[in-house]
């Protein structure tokens, strides 16, 4: 059994939240929030977040344990990308591209 979490249209690029993604994947929960506590990313502050729903979410939906809880898949997927402009020299325009994520966490029991 496991549960998820998922955090949509989050105003961040992927490729900053993998680097996150990437440490604790694998962890258990109580150590992977204490890594991203501190981690001095700006994609820890959202993932926390969504680490603490995807527990709440196992413990209120699935009744599991949450001290044998661990981070089974993490993932930060692009979302839509935000085009913006920079006026530049001799009415010309650079594109700025905001870019967003769709980060997932899952949680599973440790057999």
């Amino acid at each position: 059994m496991e549960a998820r979490a998922e955090h949509k249209f989050a105003r961040i690029s992927p490729r900053k939240v993998k680097i996150v993604c990437d440490l604790i994947r694998g962890k258990d929960v109580k150590t992977a929030e204490a890594l991203m506590q501190q981690t001095p990313k700006a994609a820890s502050e959202l993932m926390i977040k969504v680490l603490k729903s995807a527990v709440a979410n196992a413990e209120n939906n699935f009744s599991m344990d949450t001290d044998k809880l661990y981070v089974k898949e993490t993932y930060a997927n692009p979302g839509p990308i935000l085009k913006r402009g920079m006026p530049r020299a001799q009415g010309r325009m650079y594109r700025i591209n905001k870019r967003t994520s769709h980060i997932t966490i899952v949680v599973a029991e440790k057999e």
